[in-house]
């Protein structure tokens, strides 16, 4: 919407609403308040599409309980990217009993100790079960290491042991979704 001179004409009234009888006098109203109707149009449209992926969302999840399968979905991607927006629009109307949503601080002294991998395979789906994880281990190849919180000889260990990692985890009938999220500077602010 553009910034109009008047700010409280962003909003509609009942008694705006009620005097609209055709779209032309929807479109007209809407332009007196500086209020542009294809932003108006965009968001119904967006939210429209995203109660119908929902619903899929619901159906995916009651399959997940109904075939004792177990789903990781991973969100990846840079801070502010809208990974924690997202996982709570995926997981607003699925069953919190059978579902998970993991994001850690910073590792601990002892985490820092362990093997790379230990923190993020205590919190693999269960069963029935999908986790939502927002950042996972690949946080080792893509923050960690570009900012300098990894030592060199540890990505290298990671990169060698990732893939072994992944194909257990398929082996072991893990399903993982990975979500990738990369938006401009400008768009952040």
């Amino acid at each position: 919407m553009t910034s109009p001179s008047n700010p409280d004409a962003l909003f509609l009234t009942y008694k705006d609403l009620i005097s609209v009888r055709s779209p032309r006098d929807l479109f007209s109203l809407l332009q007196s308040k500086e209020i542009n109707p294809q932003k108006i149009v965009e968001l119904l449209n967006y939210e429209n599409e995203l109660q119908k992926l929902q619903i899929e969302l619901v159906k995916l999840q009651c399959w997940v309980q109904e075939k004792k399968r177990r789903v990781a979905i991973l969100f990846e991607g840079r801070d502010a990217a809208g990974k924690g927006g997202a996982i709570r629009r995926f997981t607003e109307h699925m069953h919190p009993r059978a579902l998970r949503v993991v994001a850690w601080p910073k590792p601990t002294e002892e985490e820092v100790g362990q093997w790379y991998f230990q923190r993020y395979t205590c919190q693999l789906p269960n069963r029935g079960e999908i986790v939502f994880f927002d950042r996972s281990w690949y946080n080792r190849a893509v923050v960690e290491s570009v900012n300098g919180f990894c030592a060199p000889e540890q990505y290298e260990q990671f990169i060698r042991q990732v893939t072994e990692y992944k194909h257990r985890l398929y082996e072991d009938s893990v399903t993982l979704i990975k979500f990738w999220f990369l938006i401009s500077k400008e768009e952040q602010k």
